[in-house]
């Protein structure tokens, strides 16, 4: 399966996963000159950015493990972009792990909050 067809694939099984979960959605791929942003959601007062990861194997790891200190230190620096001018007290960063078989079938979801 093509990556960037499985990538919107994670995307809209994270959307359908965090709404069940009570969270709103606010914003999908927030695009900015540092980078992107997969999701911003609404849950209660808390701002929350969501990085998606998926993946269709875990022989280099899982999904969630891909999100290492200089990709939270740039998502970090997208939100701050993200927040100017919104006065915005409480945010926090999640990610969705999304893993498939390699045909492409949903095995398994994970919703990490406050993953770092």
């Amino acid at each position: 399966m093509d990556r960037r067809l499985l990538g919107r694939k994670a995307e809209a099984l994270a959307v359908e996963h965090l709404r069940k979960q009570g969270l709103r959605i606010e914003e999908r791929n927030f695009r900015c000159r540092l980078g992107e942003i997969d999701l911003v959601a609404r849950d209660g007062a808390t701002l929350v950015f969501v990085e998606v990861r998926s993946r269709t194997t875990v022989q280099f790891g899982f999904p969630q493990e891909s999100v290492g200190h200089r990709k939270q230190q740039r998502l970090r620096r997208i939100a701050q972009v993200y927040l100017q001018g919104r006065g915005e007290a409480a945010v926090r960063f999640d990610v969705v792990s999304v893993r498939f078989d390699r045909q492409g079938n949903l095995e398994r979801i994970e919703h990490i909050a406050h993953a770092f």
